[in-house]
């Protein structure tokens, strides 16, 4: 280092001029030891005491812990805004406790949410807590949470629930955002969901359907094959052998009438048993929610045509696949 380098730094007269100390009058000590109290605002002589401002403006990041507990959290400037919702969301929430038990805080938080809160965002903010719990009780995706959200907030907007029920505007907003995403559910399904009358879902659906014009496409067998096989802990192979018999089947003309859940689900009971992995029928009609008698009689039909749907494309799958197995 050079000797220049080690030489003090001194203040030229345009710098002292052009610059701002802040000292204790008190103290007078060229160096000062200033304290910033942010959490008052003031400005404090460390030595003797004396405010020397007041009002300063915090300067360092707005992070601020939220939770009840203490510790890091990474909240930053309250909560984020919900896409959801309508308005600014700048809402001020007056704490239920800190009144000594007097109860005055829970009384001034009831009165303040009763002016401040709207009841189209209450209801919507209901709607969604029902929506998100219905949803994660059946592992639904968090797409379809959002896509049920979104048609629910078209409903609630353009005032399409009067005279309907509010349980079976939810259901049908559920069966809608499934069909929307490509991961469609039955109606049997959606009933044991919400606990709402299957009728009252088709005719809100309906409904919604065409006041919404909204895009739900058909429920075809294919859609609903991969998700039975996989509940019912079937091979990737019997899945493909189900796929192959559920086209064919759909060709013969004396299958014509039959829902595709009841093709779906024979096509499954025949699959499984050709290659030896036999599921009866009581256990495909808990996950399929169709009824036994149902998957037994469109068996009946598929297997009276079995030398139209057994072709060698499907035969030559699975080495263990045998006519002589179905039952």
């Amino acid at each position: 280092m050079s000797q220049m380098d080690k030489r003090p730094h001194v203040m030229s007269g345009t710098d002292e001029r052009y610059s701002v100390k802040l000292i204790c009058r008190n103290c007078r000590d060229p160096i000062p030891n200033i304290i910033e109290d942010f959490a008052s605002g003031d400005l404090v002589c460390g030595d003797c005491g004396l405010v020397l401002g007041d009002r300063i403006i915090d300067t360092r990041s707005e992070w601020r812990t939220f939770a009840n507990d203490e510790g890091d959290d990474p909240s930053r400037v309250g909560n984020a805004a919900n896409p959801f919702l309508d308005g600014a969301q700048l809402d001020t929430v007056i704490a239920r406790g800190g009144d000594k038990g007097s109860g005055l805080a829970k009384d001034l938080n009831r009165t303040h949410g009763r002016t401040t809160a709207q009841r189209h965002e209450r209801n919507l903010v209901q709607a969604y807590k029902e929506i998100s719990a219905l949803c994660d009780a059946y592992d639904i995706p968090k797409t379809i949470v959002d896509i049920a959200k979104q048609l629910y907030k078209k409903v609630e907007d353009e005032q399409l629930q009067r005279g309907k029920s509010n349980d079976a505007i939810i259901a049908a907003c559920i069966f809608l955002a499934c069909r929307q995403d490509n991961a469609p559910r039955t109606f049997k399904e959606i009933c044991a969901l919400t606990k709402v009358d299957r009728k009252d879902i088709g005719r809100t659906f309906k409904f919604l359907k065409s006041k919404l014009g909204a895009n739900t496409g058909t429920t075809s067998s294919n859609d609903l094959i991969a998700r039975f096989c996989s509940n019912l802990n079937l091979s990737q192979e019997t899945w493909r052998i189900t796929k192959l018999l559920t086209e064919k089947a759909k060709e013969m003309e004396h299958i014509s009438g039959k829902s595709p859940l009841s093709i779906a689900s024979a096509c499954i009971y025949m699959a499984s048993h050709l290659i030896g992995d036999g599921r009866d029928a009581k256990a495909i009609s808990d996950i399929a929610g169709v009824g036994e008698a149902t998957i037994k009689s469109t068996y009946k039909i598929i297997y009276a045509n079995r030398k139209e749907l057994l072709t060698p494309a499907i035969m030559d799958r699975n080495p263990k696949a045998s006519e002589s197995n179905l039952i």
